[in-house]
C-alpha cells in the first residue's frame, strides 16, 4: 500500500473576504474530488484573506498511480482560474 500526500501552497489576489476565498477553495477541492477521486482538505491560512494551504491524499497498491495523479493535481491547481500557486510539497510513503 502507498500513500502519498501533496500540500499545495495558494495565493488568492482577488479575493476580499473570508467568503470569496472560501467560495473558491471550496470549488478547487470539489474539482479535485471528482477529477481524481482523492481526499482533500483546507490545511492551513484558514484566517487569511489572500492565502490558502490545501492538502491532498490518496492511497493505491501502484506508486507510479499516486505520483502520477499527484503531478495531475499540481498541473490542475497550476492552471486553476482565480489563484496562483506559490509552491508545493509532495510525499510517497
Amino acid at each position: 500500500m502507498f500513500v502519498g500526500i501533496v500540500r499545495i501552497e495558494l495565493h488568492l489576489p482577488a479575493s476580499g473576504s473570508l467568503k470569496a476565498k472560501r467560495s473558491v477553495i471550496r470549488s478547487l477541492k470539489e474539482r479535485i474530488r471528482v477529477r481524481v477521486h482523492a481526499a482533500v482538505a483546507e490545511v492551513d491560512h484558514q484566517d487569511s484573506w489572500q492565502r490558502a494551504a490545501v492538502g491532498v491524499a490518496m492511497i493505491s497498491n501502484d506508486p507510479v498511480h499516486v505520483h502520477s495523479c499527484l503531478d495531475r493535481i499540481v498541473d490542475f491547481v497550476r492552471q486553476y482560474r482565480g489563484l496562483s500557486m506559490i509552491d508545493y510539497e509532495k510525499n510517497l510513503y
